[in-house]
């Protein structure tokens, strides 16, 4: 499509069963800690229409803050805007931030925002999510659910402008695409709202979907499971915090009316009225490509960028979009016998026709990659083959993502030997979470 500059509301997408519950601490003090383990409980109805208590846990190597949420559920709405993604988002780090409204459309480069930006990638991606009541909407039944968020393929250098890859985890990406289960909302009106206010409105969203009136809630229940208030925070101070964000989504239009009753000491009951905001679902606005940015980032005008996705597999454009800015960085300008966009319209087209493959040396660098990799997995293995099985069969799955936890030290940049350490750390906490009282 062709890509203009006319103002577009921006839209993110959210899974419906995360959005019951917290996914961190509302403290940024305490979610930010490494080897965080979050729990968190949700009611819901079964089948036969009774009320059922789920509970969750989030294990955060890295900590997770609050603020990340933001970029988990904008990076899966741009994913999902483009039906031929099976499950994957390339696109610049600049590409990113702008889509999210984080950083000003004229800026090139964003400076703390990159900063941050990357930390919460890291973050998320050593995220491991598991649910003992997980709805899925593919079968219709509630099961018992783990998995991660996304994966990361990024360039080492800082100034790099080199697409990014992010590859969401297949089970995750299943529900979060499935009938039924995301739920689409107005992501320039979430950035404007506090993380707990952000928290509220995608819950309220699930809730008025349907509904005009919102079930009686319990504000403290409100405050501990949807916002991550910690229980030792005061009834008083939880719904002094419910009542702020009540009043901001208000602000927003996201809820009308509004009352909160004091059934009896420390029990506090709210019923809330659907806002002009929610009253229309939200739809997906025409997404801008993310190989167009590095398409004129190469050199190509804006007619000349649109006639090269209109023409050719975005697969291919992609992958020697890449090859061509490997080979600038590289190698410089020098390298061009004409021009960039000369070098990739010509490799395009050949390729296209099934007579051009991407040149020897970009070979030689995807085989030191896989070398890597697969130097990195028998580093994982070894040091995994020194733990010892645990003895307690009540928590002997907990054994099953020492493996996972060990990558994901080593992906933050920790040696074998650390990451090892670390994960038996993290293994020890889990037990003394899960032991039996």
């Amino acid at each position: 499509m062709a890509h203009g500059t006319s103002k577009r509301i921006r839209s993110g997408v959210s899974q419906l069963t995360i959005v019951e519950h917290s996914l961190c601490p509302l403290d940024a003090r305490v979610s930010g800690r490494p080897n965080l383990i979050h729990e968190a409980t949700f009611r819901f109805s079964d089948k036969q229409k009774k009320r059922r208590t789920a509970t969750a846990r989030v294990l955060c190597p890295l900590g997770l803050s609050p603020k990340d949420e933001l970029i988990l559920w904008g990076l899966l709405s741009l994913t999902l805007a483009n039906p031929e993604s099976g499950g994957e988002l390339h696109a610049t780090r600049h590409y990113m931030l702008r889509k999210l409204g984080l950083i000003n459309t004229k800026s090139r480069r964003g400076g703390r925002q990159y900063i941050d930006f990357t930390a919460a990638i890291k973050r998320i991606e050593a995220v491991s999510y598991q649910c003992d009541k997980f709805y899925d909407p593919v079968r219709a039944e509630h099961r018992r659910m783990g998995f991660g968020f996304f994966s990361y393929d990024m360039p080492v250098e800082e100034d790099s402008k080199r697409a990014w890859r992010i590859v969401w985890d297949p089970i995750f990406f299943e529900l979060a695409q499935a009938t039924g289960s995301y739920l689409r909302f107005n992501l320039d009106v979430y950035r404007e709202l506090d993380v707990a206010g952000r928290r509220l409105y995608l819950f309220l969203s699930k809730v008025f979907y349907r509904r005009t009136i919102s079930p009686r809630l319990n504000v403290v229940d409100v405050a501990e499971q949807i916002l991550g208030v910690a229980e030792s925070v005061s009834t008083r101070d939880k719904k002094d915090r419910v009542m702020r964000c009540i009043a901001a989504l208000r602000h927003w239009k996201v809820i009308g009316e509004s009352q909160a009753t004091r059934v009896r000491a420390g029990t506090f009951i709210m019923v809330l009225h659907r806002g002009s905001l929610l009253s229309n679902p939200m739809k997906a606005a025409p997404s801008e490509s993310p190989l167009f940015e590095p398409l004129t980032d190469i050199g190509f005008d804006v007619a000349g960028a649109n006639r090269i996705l209109r023409r050719y597999d975005q697969r291919v454009v992609r992958e020697w979009i890449d090859i061509t800015l490997a080979a600038r960085e590289r190698f410089g300008a020098t390298f061009f016998s004409t021009s960039p966009p000369a070098f990739l319209t010509d490799n395009v087209k050949n390729a296209s026709a099934g007579k051009r493959t991407p040149p020897d040396w970009w070979n030689a660098i995807r085989k030191e990659e896989q070398r890597a990799a697969a130097k990195r997995a028998k580093a994982i293995v070894r040091s995994s083959q020194e733990v010892d099985p645990l003895q307690s069969g009540a928590i002997a799955a907990i054994d099953d993502v020492h493996a996972t936890i060990m990558q994901q030290f080593i992906a933050a940049g920790q040696s074998p030997e650390l990451a090892h350490r670390n994960a038996q750390q993290y293994q020890s906490a889990l037990r003394k979470k899960t032991k039996p009282k």
